[in-house]
């Protein structure tokens, strides 16, 4: 790694050139920046094969450590762009994308994962855990625009509420696929007890406490921020985005929550206290750089892997593809279509709320996470790795190319 370091750096350089000149450059074509970026690094990956340290399987902590960052940035900045208040009637498809299509997504994958790859009970419900979230970072280019630019439409106010969510909804069932595999690694039953343990804390503790923690926290810093002792001086963003990402996750952390739902809960609750403040538009700016920043990063990162992947012939069965296109073509769009029955919503917007389920880097997190707990076999392991970049890797380019046609095809109405 030491040996390669500058030519990472140059590596990097040209990735984070990409970023800055897409909008220029590359704006008539019909493709996007991750997927520039990650066939950037796939076409280096391939040609380069020494960086034995992008081989997931040996640096799962740092995989886990890089990617946590990213999705945190993203969170705040996702719960600080939005504009729609916190009503029933406006974050109902939200809702039911929520409690209704994230578990059918976590069941079929993991009846697939169990019956067409073989894995483990507990490995199963992972894929499935893993899978289900949509991303917030992939997703940025689908979401709602930054503050105070006017009304959001359904499509991207959904996508981007859904994102914000359940990233840390996911979290409570990549437990109960830890809890699994633990109690099977040594030689135990899981039982009645066990689920209700985890019931009761990881799914109803976790996610009360991590709501509370990032309602205390958005709310406490807006008081200090547009405090009238404030108004005058001039507070750098910079130093607010980060604290309001480090204070919810470490509280939320401190007390055993889910630091996800803490972060963009407290950045929403900031946003909704003087919502009205072009304040609110310097903070989603520096949040938005970071996250395109850190994204280009792990996506030439996770481009050389699968081209270190091609070029060392890592096995690939037809149970791969079709399984990780069934779930992206079939499986969430199905879930999304049945989840959002009977509301009051237009068919093309049900499509492409239902169809636009990015997958991405919150995927790498949630995966690296659940295996650095050692629980898991090195089989496991591998199946999950390549069948969960498959995924990242096809949506990424499947809905990068389809997104446009999609929020062109739904109505531009803002919901009131």
């Amino acid at each position: 790694m030491i040996e390669n370091y500058n030519l990472f750096l140059l590596v990097c350089g040209i990735a984070f050139l990409f970023g800055a000149l897409f909008p220029i450059m590359f704006k008539r074509l019909p493709i996007s920046l991750p997927m520039l970026q990650v066939s950037f690094g796939i076409i280096v990956g391939y040609l380069w094969l020494s960086l034995s340290f992008l081989d997931p399987m040996e640096n799962g902590v740092v995989i886990e450590k890089i990617t946590e960052i990213v999705v945190l940035v993203s969170l705040v900045g996702a719960g600080i762009k939005i504009d729609t208040p916190l009503s029933w009637r406006l974050w109902r498809p939200t809702i039911r994308l929520l409690l209704i299509t994230m578990p059918i997504g976590i069941f079929a994958m993991a009846f697939l994962g169990y019956y067409a790859f073989g894995l483990s009970m507990g490995a199963a419900i992972l894929l499935g855990a893993v899978l289900a979230p949509t991303d917030p970072v992939l997703a940025s280019s689908i979401q709602v625009g930054p503050p105070n630019t006017g009304g959001e439409d359904t499509p991207r106010f959904t996508l981007t509420s859904e994102a914000g969510l359940n990233d840390g909804l996911a979290f409570p069932f990549v437990y109960l696929a830890i809890k699994i595999a633990e109690a099977f690694s040594k030689d135990k039953r899981f039982t009645s007890e066990m689920l209700w343990s985890w019931f009761t804390h990881d799914v109803l503790w976790k996610i009360g406490a991590g709501l509370v923690v990032g309602i205390v926290v958005g709310k406490v810093l807006a008081k200090l921020v547009f405090s009238k002792h404030t108004r005058e001086t001039t507070i750098s963003q910079g130093y607010v985005v980060i604290a309001l990402t480090l204070l919810a996750y470490g509280l939320a952390e401190y007390v055993h929550s889910y630091g996800f739902i803490a972060v963009f809960v407290a950045a929403f609750a900031f946003r909704r206290s003087e919502h009205k403040h072009s304040y609110h538009e310097k903070l989603h700016d520096f949040a938005e750089q970071s996250e395109g920043l850190l994204m280009s990063l792990v996506l030439v990162a996770f481009g050389m892997l699968i081209g270190q992947g091609l070029q060392s012939g890592v096995e690939l069965t037809w149970r791969v593809y079709i399984v990780s296109f069934t779930f992206l073509l079939l499986i969430r769009p199905i879930g999304g279509i049945v989840a959002l029955s009977g509301l009051n919503l237009p068919r093309t917007e049900k499509y492409a709320i239902s169809a636009l389920g990015i997958r991405g880097i919150g995927t790498l997190y949630y995966l690296s996470y659940a295996l650095n707990q050692g629980f898991f076999g090195e089989e496991d392991a591998l199946k999950l790795w390549v069948v969960c970049s498959i995924v990242i890797l096809a949506s990424i380019f499947m809905h990068g190319l389809s997104a446009p046609k999609l929020l062109q095809m739904t109505s531009t109405k803002p919901h009131a």
